[in-house]
């Protein structure tokens, strides 16, 4: 059965879990952890995404992000290839370290975003890597301490959560982590993590009510929410699909947004193949990596195999051609 593409648009809320393949360990020290968070925060400012939860165990970690300027694709491969190389480096090792794809789950952040903090921060706990809610205060690899003013970092979204609890920030964070002491007794949550049924309709009670009630409710595995959200995220989803497929309707390929970007600066279409830095070349570049990611669909990766340049360097061009987009008011075609 083919996998589902990832569901994803600026401001959606993320809950990220990524396992080490066969459960084998992914940070063996304190060194490797230290610098998967560094790398992490520099990603997070690079890309302007919102990180409000996360938990680092030996063999997985969890994250609970909103996308920012780059989709959570560029910030996932960007993660996970930099832990890669330094832990394979470091520790002498080669090959894959993680199992699979991600797994990423679009939440609806108004039901679910305190229910996802708690959950990710007990973790450790339920890991049995501290014994209790006062050891998770001090453990240093899980955004817990840093919400409750033991641990500090400067990238977790601590001001947003607390001002949830409260206005003053002391108050805010004796409530919060009240809040956490009380999940502990819920254990493990399979209403947020297990099958997309239950995940998308809210949980076992919520089926069975709907059940009993003969009543269809949609949902998919991709998405944590309600069945109004659900529908709500596939139509968009659908809609942006639609969207690519209309402009290859209309003739719209690499080659013919190669052109218009060019044009726009009195460029031929195949200087944007070849190595530069004059503004122009650089803008019409930039522009052109932009309409390929958001309107065609074309991956990072084949866009720097197109243009024989790094993915990083793509990156950078499509922040660019966002911006170059929005301030000159350009538009892929007349509608």
């Amino acid at each position: 059965m083919p996998r589902q593409a990832r569901i994803d648009a600026p401001g959606a809320l993320h809950h990220v879990i990524v396992r080490g393949i066969e459960r084998r360990t992914i940070f063996k020290d304190n060194i490797d952890q230290d610098a998967f968070l560094q790398r992490l925060g520099n990603i997070l400012s690079d890309t302007k995404t919102s990180c409000f939860a996360w938990a680092l165990i030996p063999n997985h970690f969890h994250l609970l992000l909103r996308s920012g300027s780059q989709p959570l694709s560029t910030v996932m491969r960007r993660l996970l290839t930099g832990h890669a190389m330094s832990f394979n480096r470091r520790h002498h090792r080669s090959g894959q370290l993680f199992q699979n794809r991600y797994k990423s789950i679009l939440c609806q952040e108004e039901t679910y975003l305190l229910e996802l903090i708690r959950y990710i921060h007990l973790n450790p706990l339920r890991a049995r890597l501290v014994t209790d809610i006062d050891k998770l205060d001090r453990y240093p690899f899980s955004g817990h301490g840093v919400l409750v003013g033991k641990m500090k970092n400067d990238w977790q979204e601590t001001a947003y959560v607390l001002n949830l609890f409260g206005d003053q920030k002391t108050e805010a964070r004796a409530r919060y982590k009240a809040y956490v002491s009380e999940g502990i007794e819920k254990g493990k949550r399979p209403d947020l993590t297990g099958g997309g049924l239950i995940r998308s309709s809210g949980g076992w009670s919520v089926i069975k009510s709907v059940r009993q009630a003969n009543i269809h409710s949609k949902s998919d595995e991709r998405i944590l929410g309600d069945s109004d959200f659900v529908d709500d995220v596939l139509k968009a989803a659908d809609e942006s699909l639609q969207r690519r497929y209309y402009l290859k309707a209309k003739g719209w390929d690499q080659d013919r947004l190669a052109e218009k970007s060019a044009r726009l600066y009195g460029l031929e279409p195949k200087q944007l193949y070849t190595p530069g830095k004059q503004p122009a070349k650089v803008k019409a570049r930039s522009v052109f990596c932009y309409w390929a990611t958001a309107e065609l669909g074309i991956t990072m990766t084949q866009l720097a195999r197109l243009l024989k340049i790094s993915q990083p360097a793509v990156s950078i061009c499509v922040r660019r051609g966002e911006q170059i987009v929005l301030a000159e008011g350009f538009r892929i075609m007349d509608e």
